[in-house]
């Protein structure tokens, strides 16, 4: 049946994209200002300085570091896995962030990049890991993340009240003589204790708190290994709360336990999540002005990593036109230029 502008009814109605913008736009346009960060700490080029290239022929389009950088920039742009590096090949900001061949043709491809990720990286000896971890200084969020799971100092672990517990405190459970202060007092103590399924025994923290008008104290008890006084045990312990907020914020902005590979080795390279965490905790601690450094790394993500980009292509010069929506010119602009008072000064010569 014909309607009144000469299209039948049933005609089907479709949308199509124009392939040949795909390499025109982007949606990652913030990944550039990451990528000026990365260059003025240095830390791709550690990477690099670890990492061996044992590709022979004509195998090695693109550098081991610029593969790198593709891994760690991906999943800090909220690319979790391998599945989109066919797409990100072509995406201007991503291919400006590889450098090298990559500006003028493409990144690594799917292929590519997974025989980067299971056998480049997962080849790296154990002191030359431990080579990146010592040169790139992590933040102090991941620092007392580690601390708390116990991978750097040891372990404080709240332990249930029992009678033998309290016995070991009794002198502390005493009401304090005289009038009650308007302040919490507070005592510690610190002794050995072995329960009945340990193999031996083990230091034990108690905290005893004595609020005003409340008849009786509060008592906790933390079994450690530290060898710190027991105001710090606590205060460390106290600091949980703190580190867990991190531990999932890198769950959720960062994906860093999304681990789905079949072996163990696979796994831990997959732990480039991590890398991409402390790269945008950089960002956020560093150049990020006052009004907005408290943002979170998803909304950084969000404002300003996925900022759509038009690129424009001279003979001599690429310019990436920024969507100003966001995050307002001005803001990115003074980003920026804290990427630049990093950069160490020139000494000019007299």
């Amino acid at each position: 049946m014909e309607v009144a502008v000469g299209e039948t009814q049933d005609a089907a109605f479709g949308l199509t994209f124009d392939r040949r913008l795909k390499s025109k736009i982007t949606s990652d346009g913030g990944l550039l200002a990451c990528r000026e960060l990365d260059d003025v700490l240095g830390l791709s080029k550690v990477a690099g300085e670890v990492l061996t290239d044992t590709r022979t022929g004509a195998n090695g389009r693109h550098t081991l570091q610029g593969q790198f950088r593709q891994s760690v920039f991906g999943r800090l742009a909220g690319y979790e896995d391998l599945n989109d590096a066919d797409r990100l090949a072509d995406d201007p900001a991503m291919r400006w962030v590889v450098g090298g061949r990559a500006v003028t043709q493409k990144a690594a491809s799917t292929s590519q990049m997974g025989r980067f990720e299971t056998e480049v990286m997962s080849d790296i000896p154990p002191h030359r890991t431990a080579c990146m971890d010592t040169v790139d200084p992590e933040p102090a969020q991941v620092r007392q993340c580690r601390q708390v799971l116990g991978l750097i100092h040891g372990y404080v672990i709240r332990l249930p009240a029992n009678a033998v517990l309290q016995r070991r405190i009794a002198h502390l459970l005493t009401r304090p003589v005289g009038r009650p202060p308007h302040e919490v007092r507070r005592f510690y103590a610190s002794f050995r204790y072995q329960a009945q399924s340990w193999s031996h025994s083990r230091r034990v923290v108690a905290k005893v708190e004595w609020h005003p008008g409340e008849l009786y104290p509060r008592v906790g008890f933390l079994v450690t290994n530290l060898c710190r006084p027991p105001e710090r045990v606590v205060a460390f312990y106290n600091g949980r709360g703190t580190a867990e907020q991190w531990i999932r914020e890198g769950k959720n902005a960062a994906k860093w336990t999304r681990l789905s590979c079949r072996s163990r080795k696979a796994n831990a390279v997959r732990l480039l999540h991590a890398l991409a965490y402390n790269l945008a905790n950089f960002f956020r601690t560093l150049v990020l002005p006052d009004e907005v450094e408290r943002w979170s790394l998803t909304r950084l993500r969000e404002k300003v990593v996925k900022i759509g980009a038009k690129v424009v292509t001279h003979a001599r010069y690429t310019v990436f036109q920024m969507a100003e929506v966001a995050v307002p010119r001005a803001l990115f602009g003074r980003i920026l230029a804290m990427i630049y008072d990093l950069r160490p000064r020139r000494v000019a010569r007299c």
